[in-house]
């Protein structure tokens, strides 16, 4: 028997505390288990925004979360009028968008159960955004209940989160991503195998990685970037492949959405139709809809070249599992020699200092450093013996 929980891997857990609550909504009896804010948190790949768009189904569902029927499948797609889900593309939440989902949500359920709000990037919210938000979330609807994600409590508000039952998502094993990979995407195992291992546990990532040739080869490039910073100009020149490479692939990924949302617009306003043209305020509604790509764009940039940086620190970590004596134990099998080679020419103590700086890199990255500058600085710093 299908259910919505079922594309949750490896968190057993976490479905049994939503069956509850979801059962707790059904009785209406007063207990601990059913509650208005929720706050879903767990590494990236571990499923947080599809536990919370799961428990939204469950909740308007007659079934509690079939997953076959109008409701699970329309709130699933976002069509459902009691469930808005909250996708960031940009690079933050900003307050005017709060305020205008906090007037839609005021109202009550046009389908007789729950008006539910998934957010799944609540870390990205403003702090005024976050008041906004935390106005809302003292003073809830009798019939509506919000799922908020982020990476980690700290990244939430601790007024928010104080005000939220806390759901930790953990990451799944390679074996339990590699099953899924094969079952449901009919991938080989061997390749699957292989994406779940160097995606670390990233259900998304992995089914993107054993699908596109592309996206391995460039995953091939920059994880030989670390055997190639024997000079500054190397350096130098390794920033600027991982940028390019990061830039091209946020490009190719953007532009023809890009070019399909301005014609849809366009033609909302009348574009192409006899008569005067398009209507009053088209050119502005155009302009802002640019905005938004060029914020979106941004973002995927910057998330491309953070996914880059992760997987040239498991070649670090590889490192140093060699240096410790556990070389069996290693991510990236495929370079496995290079890896043993380069253990052997460069201290530990390095290998530490290297690691910290990509995470540093990651995080200045995070506060909207300069991605060239940064990726510079910190292939620079790579290079050092």
């Amino acid at each position: 028997m299908s259910s919505v929980y079922d594309d949750l891997v490896g968190q057993d857990h976490i479905t049994t505390i939503l069956k509850a609550a979801v059962e707790a909504s059904r009785t209406g009896a007063q207990s601990q288990e059913m509650t208005h804010a929720w706050l879903f948190t767990g590494p990236p790949g571990s499923g947080r925004s599809s536990a919370a768009v799961a428990f939204a189904q469950a909740l308007v569902c007659s079934k509690s979360g079939c997953g076959n029927c109008n409701e699970c499948q329309s709130a699933k797609n976002g069509s459902h009028p009691d469930v808005e889900i909250i996708r960031t593309e940009g690079l933050s939440i900003k307050v005017e968008e709060v305020r205008e989902l906090l007037t839609r949500v005021a109202w009550a359920p046009s389908m007789g159960g729950w008006r539910v709000v998934v957010m799944e990037d609540a870390d990205r919210l403003t702090e005024s955004a976050a008041n906004a938000l935390l106005k809302a979330i003292e003073e809830p609807g009798n019939r509506t209940v919000w799922l908020l994600c982020a990476p980690t409590l700290h990244d939430v508000l601790p007024t928010i989160r104080s005000r939220c039952r806390h759901i930790q998502l953990h990451t799944p094993s390679d074996a339990a991503v590699t099953q899924v990979l094969i079952n449901r995407d009919g991938i080989t195992p061997a390749m699957a195998e292989f994406a779940a291992r160097v995606s670390q546990g990233h259900i998304g990532r992995a089914k993107y990685l054993a699908l596109n040739e592309s996206v391995r080869n460039n995953r091939s490039i920059i994880m030989h970037l670390p055997l190639q910073l024997n000079s500054l100009a190397a350096a130098f020149k390794a920033a600027q492949t991982l940028v390019d490479l990061a830039t091209t692939s946020a490009n190719s990924a953007s532009e023809a959405r890009d070019e399909k949302e301005i014609a849809s617009l366009q033609e909302a306003y009348g574009k192409g139709a006899t008569g005067r043209g398009m209507a009053t305020g088209a050119a502005k509604a155009v302009k802002e809809l640019e905005k938004e790509q060029k914020s979106r764009s941004t973002r995927m940039v910057r998330d491309s070249i953070d996914g880059a940086l992760l997987d040239i620190a498991t070649f670090y970590r590889d490192v140093m599992m060699v240096q410790a004596g556990s070389g069996e134990a290693i991510i990236n099998t495929d370079m496995a020699d290079a890896i043993s080679a380069y253990a052997l020419k460069h201290p530990s103590h390095s290998t530490i200092s290297k690691m910290s700086a990509i995470m540093e890199a990651r995080t200045n990255l995070s506060h909207n450093a300069a991605p060239l500058l940064t990726c510079e600085a910190l292939m620079c710093s790579l290079a050092k013996a």
